[in-house]
C-alpha cells in the first residue's frame, strides 16, 4: 500500500460502502472449487490436505463471507481448532498467510479478537533447523508496513455448500507478534502470489492454481478458487501472465499502451516497453502506478482534455482539478498484450476528494524506493471479473457489475452456473448456460 493510498484512505472510506456480490459456479469433478468472501483494504505445490474427502466434499463449492473496508478487500476465513474467525487483506502481491497472535508485543488494533494459538489443538510451530527450533519470519511491504513473527502449521477452514467446512489441515501460516504501519481493522493478510507459502499454492493441484474475484466499489464481492473461477462469455478479454526469476511470485502483465480519450500512448520507444511483463497486477494496492517518464505522457494527455482549474495537495502528488463533474474527464483505456483492451469507467481511474476536487488515480512514481514502478491496483480493477489461470498462464477480464447479488454456489453432479440479479427490489433470474466440465 502506497503512501498516497494511505493518505487517501479516509476519503475513500467515506466514498465507498459495502454491498453483496455472489459469483456462482459448480463442478462435477475435480479440480474442485471453492469460493471465499472478500473485504476491501489496501499490498511445486504440495497436494491438498482436507479433512473431508468424500465425493460430496469434492463436488462442493466452499465459500466465505466477504466485505469492504476503506481502500482494500478483506476476506473471512477460520483458523485453528476450535475454529476462530479472522478477517485478512486479499493480496496477490504477497506470499504469506498471517494473522496477529497472542502474545502481541506490538500490534495494531483489529476488529476481531487476536488469535491465541495456545487455545488451538492443531497449532504447531515450524522448525527451521536443528540449531534454531523456532522459525521466525519478517515481512516488509512496499509501503514499509511490516509483520514479524513465527511460522507454524494450522488448520484453515472455509464454509462450503456441502454443509461441511472446507478444511486445509497443516497449512503454513505466520503468527505475527510484531506488526506496524497497517491502516486497517483486519487481522492480517492472505498472500495469493505464486509462491510456496501463499494460500493458492498451498491448496495444491486440486485447485489447479486458479482463482477469480470481482471487486465492487460500493458493495460486498466474492473471490473463488479452483474450477469456479472460469471467466468467459461476451466481453471477456485475456492476456498472458508472466513470472520473473528476479522477483518470483508476482503476476506480471504486459502493458502495450494507454489511451486517453482518442490519444494512444505507446510504451514502444520508451524504457517502459517490454514483451515479457512490465506491470504487476496487485489486489493489495489501491491506486495504479506507472513509471514516471511514461506516466508523464499520460498526464499530459489528460491535461490537454480537461479545462477545469488545477489544484494541488502537498501530501498527494497527482493531477487534480477543482470540479465535481466527473464527465469532463477523458475515458482511459489500458491496452495489454494480445489485444486485451480494458476500457475503464471514470471511477476506476479518477477519484473525487470530498466533493471539492477530482484527481487522476494513476500515480507517477513508485510508492517507495523498494516498490515496483508499475502496479495495476484494485481501484482500476473494480467492476471487472478477474480470473487467474495458471494452466493457461492467462489473466482474464470481463466487465461485470460486481455489486449485483448472485446465488451462492450449489452442489451439482452436472456442471452449471446461474446468475441471479437483485436490482433494488426487483429480482431477475437469467439462466446463462449449462457448462460441461
Amino acid at each position: 500500500m502506497s503512501f498516497a493510498t494511505r493518505m487517501m484512505s479516509v476519503t475513500l472510506f467515506l466514498q465507498i460502502i459495502a454491498a453483496f456480490l455472489f459469483i456462482t459456479a459448480t463442478a462435477s469433478s475435480p479440480p474442485s472449487g471453492f469460493t471465499v468472501d472478500l473485504i476491501h483494504r489496501r499490498t511445486n505445490s504440495s497436494s491438498p490436505r482436507r479433512s473431508n474427502t468424500d465425493d460430496d466434499q469434492l463436488r462442493s463449492s466452499p465459500y466465505a463471507d466477504i466485505f469492504f473496508e476503506t481502500s482494500e478487500y478483506l476476506m473471512k476465513l477460520k483458523i485453528g481448532t476450535p475454529p476462530v474467525e479472522i478477517e485478512a487483506v486479499v493480496d496477490t502481491g504477497s506470499e504469506v498467510i498471517w494473522t496477529q497472535c497472542v502474545p502481541c508485543l506490538n500490534c495494531y488494533k483489529q476488529r476481531n479478537p487476536i488469535f491465541d494459538p495456545s487455545k488451538s489443538s492443531t497449532y504447531k510451530e515450524k522448525t527451521c533447523n536443528i540449531s534454531d527450533p523456532s522459525c521466525d519470519y519478517t515481512l516488509i511491504y512496499g509501503d514499509q508496513s511490516y509483520s514479524k513473527g513465527r511460522l507454524a502449521t494450522e488448520t484453515v477452514s472455509i464454509q462450503s455448500t456441502s454443509g461441511h467446512s472446507y478444511e486445509m489441515p497443516e497449512t503454513v501460516i505466520g503468527c505475527s507478534h510484531n506488526s506496524s504501519g497497517f491502516i486497517t481493522t483486519a487481522s492480517g493478510i492472505v498472500g495469493l502470489s505464486w509462491r510456496s507459502l501463499s494460500l493458492i499454492f498451498q491448496m495444491g493441484k486440486s485447485m489447479d492454481g486458479a482463482f477469480s474475484y470481482c471487486f465492487s466499489p460500493e458493495r460486498t464481492s466474492k473471490i473463488s478458487f479452483g474450477s469456479n473461477p472460469i471467466v468467459a462469455g461476451d466481453g471477456t478479454v485475456s492476456t498472458p501472465m508472466f513470472f520473473r526469476k528476479e522477483k518470483p511470485g508476482f503476476y506480471y502483465l504486459n502493458l502495450d499502451a494507454v489511451s486517453v480519450g482518442k490519444t494512444r500512448i505507446e510504451t514502444l520507444g520508451t524504457p517502459f516497453h517490454a514483451v515479457d511483463g512490465n506491470m504487476v497486477i496487485d489486489s493489495g494496492t489501491t491506486l495504479t502506478y506507472l513509471p514516471a517518464s511514461y506516466c508523464s505522457l499520460v498526464r499530459e494527455a489528460v491535461e490537454k482534455v480537461v479545462t477545469a482549474e488545477r489544484v494541488t495537495y502537498s501530501d498527494f502528488d497527482t493531477l487534480c482539478y477543482k470540479t465535481n463533474a466527473m464527465d469532463i474527464f477523458p475515458v482511459i483505456t489500458m491496452h495489454f498484450s494480445v489485444g486485451a483492451d480494458l476500457v475503464f469507467d471514470r471511477n476506476n481511474t479518477y477519484v473525487a476528494l470530498n466533493g471539492e476536487a477530482i484527481c487522476l488515480a494513476i500515480m507517477c512514481a513508485p510508492m517507495t524506493p523498494i516498490a515496483e514502478e508499475a502496479l495495476f491496483g484494485n481501484r482500476a480493477q473494480n467492476n471487472f471479473l478477474v480470473g487467474y489461470d495458471h494452466s493457461s498462464l492467462k489473466v482474464s477480464f470481463k466487465p461485470t457489475d460486481c455489486g449485483v447479488t448472485q446465488d451462492k454456489p450449489r452442489d451439482s453432479t452436472s456442471a452449471a452456473s446461474f446468475l441471479q440479479f437483485n436490482i433494488k427490489f426487483v429480482l431477475f433470474i437469467f439462466v446463462l448456460s449449462l457448462i460441461r466440465l
